[in-house]
């Protein structure tokens, strides 16, 4: 679902003057585009799987790759990005069978 499902510039334009977000700390004017790079930018720096990225954000793994990782090089453990996490352990218990076996 989307949060702004008809983005309009003047309705973003006015949340961000109403909450005094309208300019970050140096001066720069905030735009979706910013706030998406943002984003972006964050989650690689936490290590999030890329294809999650670039689902949450209709991009490609190209385009992050190009125009964002490249950004943060310096600051990210590229060993972290893009790494399967070990899924959950599995119970040591068997599952039951639905049918019984019979014992020779």
């Amino acid at each position: 679902m989307k949060v702004f499902p008809d983005y309009s510039r003047d309705l973003f334009n006015t949340m961000l003057e109403e909450e005094n977000l309208k300019f970050d700390r140096d001066g720069r004017r905030r735009t979706a585009y910013r706030l998406r790079h943002t984003y972006i930018s964050m989650r690689l720096m936490e290590g999030a799987n890329i294809h999650q990225i670039v689902n949450n954000c209709r991009t490609s793994v190209q385009m992050i790759e190009q125009f964002y990782a490249a950004h943060i090089k310096d600051r990210v453990d590229a060993s972290a990005i893009n790494v399967m996490r070990p899924k959950a352990a599995r119970r040591s218990a068997p599952r039951e069978e639905s049918a019984p076996q019979a014992h020779h």
